[in-house]
C-alpha cells in the first residue's frame, strides 16, 4: 500500500474543513433564519400587520378644479396605485435596485453571494422587497454590526412573508409609496408634484431616472440641493445605463437622454411654501375645531395630519395663481418706490412719531417674536434675551429678490421689517359665496399675519356704500338725487356726541351741487355727512351687522367717512350682497371633507340673509359703477396718465365692462382698499404697513387708487385672459320694473332741475 504523503494529508483536511465550515454556515444561516422566523431577534409583524402595514397617510386640499394645492402631514405621503405608476418609472426602479426582482422569493441569493465575496464593491444584496421589510417595520439599519447582522435576517424573513401576501406589483407599488425623498416628499407621488410638478403617471423617463437615483441616498442625490446637482445628474445617468444594460431603452435613447440637464418644477408643499398658504393655515386652525365635533364612529379624533383626509375647498387654483401673481408684481414695484421715498425720512420708515414712541413701537415688535416668546418659555432671564435681541448673527431675511444670507441683530431685522408693505386679497363669488383666491399677505414664511381674516384696518371710503345703502334702502332715494355740496354739521349730544362734527372735503372745494351717484364717485365726504345724520348711524350699523360684519361698529356720524376697523373677510363678505339682489351668503372655503376611504364625512353649505331688496342692491351697483366711470376708479378704465413713479406692472388695464367699484384711503394714507365688483365676482384689495406710522408721505402714491386697486387691475386681467374660468364681462342683474329712476338726465326733466351739479373727479378719500 501506498503511503499517503503528508501533503495530500493536510490538503484532505483542510479540504474537510472548508466544506465542514461550508454546510456549517449553511446550517447556522438556516438557524438564523428559523431562530428570526420564530421572533427569537424580536418580535415580528403579524400577518395582520403585513397587511395593514402602519401608515401616516397626509391629509389633501383639493381644489374646486380638482388640484392638490397642500398637504397636512406627519409625512407627507399620499399613496398611488400600481396603475398610476408610468411604465418608464418602473422599469429604471427595477433595473438599477434589483434587475432580478422577478425571479426571485425576496431573496436575490446570487446578488448575496457576491455580496459577501467581494464585500459589497460590487454592489449590495438588498432586493426591493428587503428594502420595503426595513422602510416598514425598523427604518434605518444599526450601526452596531451584531444588531444589523440581527435586522438583516429579519429582514430576509419579513420579506419571504411579503412576497407571500403580495404580488409584484404589490410590492413595487409599497415600496415607492413609502420612500422618503427630502424637502418633506415621502412617497412617489409626493416626490413628483414636489420636484417636477406633476403626477406620477406623467413623469417621462429621465423625471423618473432622477427619482429613482434618489432612492439610492436622497439627501447625496438630490437635484434641488446645490451642493448635490452635479451628483444627481451623475447617478441619474447611472440608472438610464442601468436601463440600457437591461434592454429597458435603446442605446440612441441613453445617449440622447444622458444628455439633458435635469429641470425641475419645485413646488413644495410645506406650509411655509406652494400657493394659498395663508389659506391653508386658516384651513388647518378651522380643522383642529372640527376633529373634535365630528369624531370617528370608536368616538376617537380624526388626525389630520395621518387619517389621509380629503379636504375638498372651494378656491379655483388658476384664480389664486392669479391673485398671488398680481400682488407680487405690485408690492414688489410698490416697495420700491416706497424704499427711495424713505432715503430722505430721518425717521424712516415712521412719520408722525417721537423717538420715544419709535422705540415703543420696536419694544412692542420685540415682545411679539417669535423669538422673544420661545426664550421666555424656556425661562431665560429678560436681560439676557434682550442681549440676545442686540447680538449679532447669521440670518436669512426678506427681499423681492428672494432671501439674502446676512449677519444683523434680532433688534436690526424687526427695524428692517417695519419698512415693508403688506397686503391682502380676498375673492368670493357672491351666489354660492365660494371664496375663489384668498392670499393673506405677501410671504407666508417672513409674515404669518393674514391680512384676510386676522387683520382688522381702518376701511376709509369703502365703507360708504354702506351708508347710501341705508339711506337708498329707507328713504328710496335715486341716485340722481341732489344734495348741496357744503359743510354740514351734525350737532353735539345728537347722538351722543361731546361735540359738533363737521367734517371736511379732502379736495378743500365747495360749492353747487351734486347727485349720490358723483358724490360717492367722488367721495364726497360732506354729502356722506348728510346721508348718515338722514338715515341714522344706529340704521347704517343695523345693515352692516346684517350684511355680515361682526367687528364693533359704534353708532356714531364719523362711522360714514370709514373711521372703523374691518376685515377683508367681512368687507368682501358684505360687497358681495349687492351683486346678488341683495341677499347676504357668508363667503364659504371647504365643500366636504371625506375620509381616506372616500366616505363623506361633513358637507358644507353656506349661511344666507336677505338683507337688501333687489332694486336697493341694483341701485348701488349703480352707484358704484360710477367710481369706474368717472371716479376714483377710473384708471381701470382709462389708457391715458400714468402711475407716479411706474409704480403699477400691467397699466393700463382697458376694462370696458361694467365694473363696480370703491377706493379707500385712510388718514396719512396708512391704509390703502379697492373692492371690486363684476356679476359673478367680488374681490377685495388691502394694502398698507403692519404701523399706521409708516406710510406714503404723499397722496399721490399713498391713496387706494395707487396702492391697491392696481392689484385688483392686475387680478382681473389674468382671470379675463383664462375663459376657461368664465368670469362675467356682461352687465349687473337688473330687477324687472325698476321704480328708481338711474338716467340722471331723464330724472331732472322729471323733476324740474336745472343741473348745476358739481362734476368735479378729483379723488376725496377721507
Amino acid at each position: 500500500m501506498t503511503k499517503k504523503s503528508p501533503a495530500n494529508i493536510i490538503f484532505k483536511k483542510i479540504t474537510k474543513w472548508i466544506w465542514r465550515l461550508f454546510f456549517g454556515g449553511i446550517l447556522f444561516i438556516a438557524l438564523l433564519f428559523l431562530l428570526a422566523s420564530f421572533g427569537a431577534f424580536g418580535t415580528l409583524p403579524t400577518f395582520e400587520e403585513l397587511e395593514n402595514p402602519e401608515s401616516n397617510l397626509a391629509s389633501e386640499v383639493i381644489t374646486i378644479d380638482g388640484k392638490t394645492i397642500g398637504k397636512y402631514a406627519f409625512e407627507n405621503r399620499t399613496p398611488v396605485k400600481f396603475k398610476d405608476l408610468p411604465e418608464n418609472l418602473v422599469k429604471a426602479l427595477v433595473a438599477t435596485e434589483d434587475e432580478r426582482f422577478y425571479e426571485h422569493s425576496g431573496i436575490d441569493f446570487r446578488g448575496t453571494i457576491r455580496a459577501f465575496a467581494f464585500l459589497g464593491s460590487r454592489g449590495g444584496a438588498s432586493t426591493i422587497t428587503q428594502q420595503l421589510a426595513k422602510l416598514l417595520f425598523h427604518g434605518e439599519g444599526s450601526k452596531n454590526l451584531a444588531q444589523r447582522i440581527i435586522q438583516k435576517f429579519k429582514e430576509y424573513v419579513i420579506a419571504i412573508r411579503l412576497e407571500r401576501h403580495y404580488t409584484k406589483h404589490e410590492i413595487i407599488t409599497m415600496y415607492l409609496n413609502k420612500q422618503g425623498f427630502l424637502f418633506n416628499a415621502v412617497g412617489i407621488r409626493s416626490a413628483s408634484r414636489i420636484y417636477f410638478g406633476k403626477e406620477p403617471k406623467d413623469l417621462n423617463v429621465e423625471e423618473s431616472a432622477v427619482l429613482v437615483a434618489m432612492l439610492k441616498n436622497p439627501r447625496q442625490y438630490n437635484p434641488q440641493r446645490k451642493i448635490s446637482k452635479e451628483k444627481s445628474l451623475q447617478r441619474r445617468n447611472v440608472v438610464l445605463k442601468q436601463m440600457e444594460k437591461n434592454d429597458l431603452i435603446t442605446t440612441k435613447e441613453k445617449d440622447s437622454l444622458q444628455k439633458l440637464p435635469i429641470i425641475l418644477d419645485f413646488s413644495p408643499e410645506d406650509t411655509n411654501f406652494g400657493v394659498a398658504t395663508y389659506f391653508r393655515e386658516y384651513l388647518r386652525g378651522f380643522l383642529k375645531g372640527w376633529v373634535k365635533e365630528n369624531p370617528k364612529p370608536d368616538d376617537s379624533e380624526y388626525d389630520i395630519y395621518r387619517d389621509g383626509l380629503k379636504i375638498y375647498v372651494t378656491l379655483d387654483s388658476r384664480m389664486q395663481k392669479n391673485a398671488e401673481e398680481a400682488m407680487q408684481e405690485h408690492i414688489s414695484n410698490l416697495q420700491r418706490v416706497f424704499f427711495m421715498q424713505q432715503k430722505s425720512n430721518r425717521t424712516a420708515p415712521f412719520y408722525e412719531l417721537t423717538k420715544k414712541e419709535i422705540n415703543k413701537t420696536i419694544e412692542s415688535a420685540m415682545k411679539r417674536s417669535n423669538r422673544w416668546k420661545r426664550m421666555e418659555k424656556a425661562g431665560i432671564s429678560e436681560k439676557k434675551i434682550r442681549t440676545s435681541f442686540e447680538t449679532k448673527t447669521a440670518m436669512k431675511i426678506f427681499s423681492w429678490k428672494g432671501d439674502i444670507d446676512t449677519i444683523m441683530s434680532p433688534i436690526d431685522s424687526i427695524r428692517y421689517y417695519k419698512h415693508f408693505m403688506h397686503a391682502g386679497l380676498l375673492s368670493v363669488e357672491p351666489q354660492t359665496g365660494h371664496v375663489k383666491a384668498w392670499v393673506g399677505g405677501i410671504n407666508y414664511k417672513h409674515f404669518q399675519y393674514d391680512h384676510v381674516k386676522q387683520g382688522a384696518r381702518q376701511v376709509g371710503s369703502t365703507f360708504k356704500p354702506f351708508v347710501y345703502a341705508t339711506a337708498i334702502n329707507q328713504l328710496q332715494l335715486s341716485p340722481c338725487e341732489e344734495l348741496s355740496n357744503t359743510p354740514y354739521t351734525i350737532p353735539k349730544e345728537k347722538y351722543g356726541m361731546p361735540e359738533d362734527w363737521t367734517p371736511k372735503n379732502a379736495t378743500g372745494k365747495y360749492g353747487g351741487m351734486k347727485t349720490l351717484k358723483n358724490a360717492l364717485a367722488n367721495s364726497t365726504n360732506v354729502i356722506t355727512a348728510q346721508l348718515i345724520d338722514k338715515a341714522t348711524p344706529k340704521n347704517v350699523v343695523r345693515l352692516a351687522k346684517n350684511l355680515g360684519i361682526t367687528n364693533e361698529i359704534p353708532e356714531v356720524p364719523s362711522i360714514a367717512l370709514g373711521s372703523v376697523d374691518l376685515t377683508l373677510y367681512e368687507m368682501v363678505g358684505a360687497y358681495s350682497s349687492f351683486a346678488n339682489k341683495g341677499m347676504y351668503v357668508e363667503p364659504m372655503m371647504i365643500l366636504r371633507i371625506e375620509d381616506k376611504n372616500g366616505t363623506v364625512l361633513s358637507d358644507f353649505t353656506p349661511k344666507t340673509k336677505e338683507v337688501l331688496s333687489e332694486e336697493s342692491a341694483y341701485t348701488i351697483l349703480n352707484l358704484l359703477e360710477g367710481v369706474t366711470t368717472a371716479g376714483s376708479g377710473q384708471r381701470l378704465r382709462s389708457s391715458a396718465g400714468v402711475y407716479p413713479d411706474s409704480i403699477v406692472s400691467g397699466y393700463p388695464y382697458r376694462f370696458k365692462n361694467p365694473i363696480a367699484g370703491k377706493t379707500g384711503t385712510t388718514q396719512n394714507q396708512s391704509d390703502g382698499w379697492f373692492m371690486g365688483i363684476v356679476p359673478n365676482l367680488t374681490t377685495g384689495v388691502w394694502v398698507g404697513a403692519d404701523d399706521r406710522a409708516t406710510h406714503f408721505v404723499d397722496i399721490g402714491r399713498g391713496q387706494g387708487a395707487s396702492m391697491a386697486l392696481p392689484i385688483w387691475g392686475l387680478y382681473m386681467k389674468k382671470c379675463y385672459a383664462d375663459k376657461t374660468l368664465k368670469i362675467s364681462d356682461k352687465s349687473f342683474y337688473k330687477p324687472a320694473n325698476l321704480k328708481v329712476e338711474l338716467d340722471c338726465e331723464k330724472y331732472k326733466k322729471e323733476n324740474g332741475e336745472n343741473g348745476g351739479e358739481d362734476t368735479d373727479s378729483i379723488d376725496d378719500e377721507f
